[in-house]
């Protein structure tokens, strides 16, 4: 269950409750009896180890079909600029 901040807006009073999701949030101080509201806060996840890589959940052969397609997209580009090279030479 999460733990949300609270801070009351009359006297200042701060506080942690761990609510679940589907309960209603506090409205009231218990020190004071003033209007609460929630404090929002940087979230508590850390991420250690190497990292999270583009790689990290593709075979081998995917990372080598990938090179492939660019390959093929390259030679598609030189073929299309000659035809054009071509279209244009007979109409100067």
């Amino acid at each position: 269950m999460p733990t949300y901040a609270y801070a009351c807006k009359q006297c200042g009073h701060r506080f942690d409750a761990v609510q679940s999701f589907s309960d209603a949030a506090l409205t009231e101080c218990p020190e004071c009896g003033g209007e609460l509201r929630k404090q929002y806060g940087s979230i508590g996840v850390t991420f250690n180890g190497s990292g999270f890589y583009r790689t990290d959940s593709r075979g081998s052969n995917a990372s080598s079909s990938g090179a492939a397609s660019g390959t093929s997209g390259g030679s598609s580009t030189s073929s299309t600029s000659e035809s054009t090279k071509t279209a244009s030479t007979p109409a100067s």
